[in-house]
């Protein structure tokens, strides 16, 4: 038995350090696929070690423990699968909110389990108990509201109810006495009504926030299903469980604050939740005058010219699937010795570097994928840029207008190029419900309809013009 035990921490050990590994080769896009399989065999490792000691402490016939073990494996295996091979692109934002409810939900069942089975009562058992309860019900509701929101199964305006701060407050506040009751006086009462707390608490903090702001929603809701794994760790006396929460705790944190840092917004009011337009309907100055529109066909003109070219990709893109064609052009570009880079914003889609996932799985080049900074520096020497999906990651308002819900945030310089061809559907306002003034700019030129056609007809255009 003591033989085993060392043997799985050892195989924990190195687990954990798979995961950190995992973290560092996630960071770049070169080594993302080295990431993943780092990532991928230390989690084999740990359920492999994991079920090899629940086997030897299980106090039941070991065939009944296996069973039940290899039988939860095979349910979760199959609906995984199934799910990640059905899952879009553009869907991938809302099953990862999923994911991180069922986080906080397993958080809050390991909680209550290891309450009701616990005797001694011990105070850092009972506090590790309560805490891991709170921060997992939060988790379970905030995610699944941004599921919904994410999944436009929501689509109504951020909810602002009244002193909803106080109210938010008044819930944690609520939450501490119920401890300290916990704790004096260990009973099933209090840990229940904290739960329900905690649900509202989840579910307030998420439905306040704007569209707009999704994608830093997303990115804290990773850092909190860290920390509620993180606490089901130390429920279950779990090293590598503790370990690879504080990794996911940490890094989501990270995360959010520097696309706190993207969007001009600060990291306390992301986690006090409602940010940015604060909820509300949003607002801005109206946005008057006429849009000047252009074919494929001219497009491919003012291609051929343009020695320099700046591709903007947005949501837009990833929901009309045409990143294929888009790279498709870029390489028949490039082909002509023209200079083509890929400016992405910070928060371009979804969630946190969903446009360079996109990017990567249609061939793009990592080497012409710029960041926001990047591409700013040489917008004047840009002699073309077409922005394909993108809406409030270009609009000048961020800049120009005080009063905007996105007043402050840093977008792409689009309109400090010498031409711009915005690809959109229609005139109708991006994610964050804000008009984009870049619409109306006299070197802005609008080519309407699905963007994964009119690259295509782009393409063939290209195609017929003589070199």
């Amino acid at each position: 038995m003591e033989n085993l035990t060392q043997f799985v921490q050892a195989i924990y050990l190195i687990a954990g350090v798979l995961f950190i590994l995992s973290l560092a080769g996630l960071s770049r896009q070169e080594t993302a696929r080295a990431g993943n399989r780092a990532g991928q065999a230390g989690m084999v490792l740990a359920l492999a070690a994991t079920v090899l000691l629940a086997l030897d402490r299980s106090e039941r016939e070991v065939g009944v423990t296996a069973a039940l073990i290899f039988g939860a494996l095979g349910i979760g295996a199959l609906i995984g699968s199934w799910r990640a091979r059905k899952v879009e692109m553009t869907q991938m934002p809302e099953m990862i909110a999923i994911l991180h409810s069922f986080v906080g939900l397993a958080a809050v069942l390991v909680g209550f389990n290891s309450y009701l089975t616990d005797t001694t009562h011990d105070t850092v058992h009972l506090i590790e108990v309560f805490l891991g309860v709170f921060i997992g019900a939060i988790t379970f509701t905030g995610s699944i509201v941004a599921w919904l929101k994410l999944a436009a199964k929501i689509k109504t305006a951020p909810l602002t109810l009244p002193g909803r701060h106080w109210l938010n407050a008044g819930a944690v506040l609520a939450s501490l006495g119920l401890m300290a009751w916990f704790i004096a006086s260990p009973s099933i009462i209090p840990l229940i009504i904290m739960t329900l707390l905690a649900l509202f608490v989840g579910w307030h903090l998420v439905m306040a926030i704007g569209g707009g702001d999704m994608p830093v929603v997303v990115s804290m809701l990773n850092s909190y299903s860290g920390w509620a794994a993180a606490a089901a760790g130390f429920m279950l006396s779990n090293d590598l469980l503790i370990i690879t929460g504080a990794l996911v705790g940490s890094s989501g944190a990270i995360l959010s604050y520097i696309m706190c840092k993207a969007m001009n917004r600060k990291f306390i009011s992301v986690i006090l939740g409602g940010f940015g337009s604060d909820g509300g309907s949003p607002t801005g100055a109206v946005v008057e005058g006429e849009h000047t529109e252009v074919t494929a066909e001219e497009v491919a003109d003012l291609l051929k010219t343009a020695k320099r070219i700046l591709i903007t990709p947005g949501y837009g893109m990833a929901v009309a699937k045409a990143q294929y064609p888009v790279a498709e052009l870029t390489t028949r570009l490039r082909n002509e010795g023209k200079e083509v880079v890929f400016g992405v914003h910070p928060v371009a889609g979804r969630l946190p570097g969903h446009m360079n996932v996109l990017l990567a799985e249609a061939k793009v080049p990592y080497d012409i994928v710029e960041e926001l900074e990047e591409v700013n520096e040489d917008m004047a020497a840009t002699d073309l840029v077409l922005v394909i999906g993108a809406n409030d990651t270009v609009n000048p308002a961020a800049e120009d207008d005080p009063t905007s819900p996105i007043a402050g945030m840093p977008v792409i310089q689009v309109w400090n190029a010498r031409q711009v061809i915005v690809f959109k559907r229609s005139m109708a306002v991006g994610y964050a419900g804000v008009q984009n003034p870049l619409f109306f700019k006299e070197n802005t030129s609008m080519l309407f309809g699905d963007a994964k056609e009119r690259v295509d007809d782009i393409v063939r255009a290209l195609a017929t013009l003589v070199p």
